[in-house]
């Protein structure tokens, strides 16, 4: 499995090994390379994600990818664009892919620390009929306890992350 992300894949805000990846290895037991880079935008990522997966040859590519594009104030309809060409590329080389949802960036979410998913994940879900995990980034970055900070989940965070996508990688019948 890849693991193909940003800061958030990397595991920014919490100690080496408590990245959601390596968390998600050991419970699914699993090898999940962890290709998350800190900074990483989705239209930066187009150009990484085929030699990875030439390297790789993952069977299964999780997408945490958006959240960098959208602190940069790009437009929602490019960076979905731009996730379109990964999650495209991803399919070429035979691999599955799964979209996790990210939080779009609002002062309302931000005051109210109830962050909402970005609206483009669902729809390039449905319209690229991919499977796609919902609430799970946001329901963290909700609760203060779980975040390092405003926009990185802590250990605990990316625990209950790695638990959250191993239940619906189970319920997509990915995972055992």
């Amino acid at each position: 499995m890849l693991a193909f992300g940003d800061s958030v894949t990397f595991g920014t805000g919490a100690a080496p090994g408590q990245d959601w990846p390596t968390l998600l290895a050991e419970m699914s037991g699993w090898r999940i390379i962890n290709a998350g880079i800190p900074g990483d935008t989705a239209e930066a990522a187009r150009q990484r994600i085929a030699p990875l997966l030439d390297e790789h040859r993952p069977a299964l590519v999780i997408v945490e990818l958006g959240g960098n594009d959208f602190l940069r104030r790009r437009p929602q309809k490019q960076v979905k664009e731009d996730l379109r060409q990964i999650l495209s590329a991803i399919r070429a080389s035979g691999a599955h892919a799964v979209l996790v949802a990210v939080p779009e960036l609002s002062l309302l979410g931000a005051v109210t620390r109830r962050p909402d998913d970005a609206p483009i994940y669902a729809e390039l879900a449905k319209e690229e009929k991919l499977p796609l995990i919902p609430d799970v980034f946001a329901g963290i970055l909700a609760r203060p306890e779980l975040c390092a900070d405003q926009i990185h989940p802590n250990a605990q965070g990316y625990r209950q992350m790695a638990e959250g996508f191993q239940a619906e990688l189970k319920k997509m019948g990915l995972l055992r």
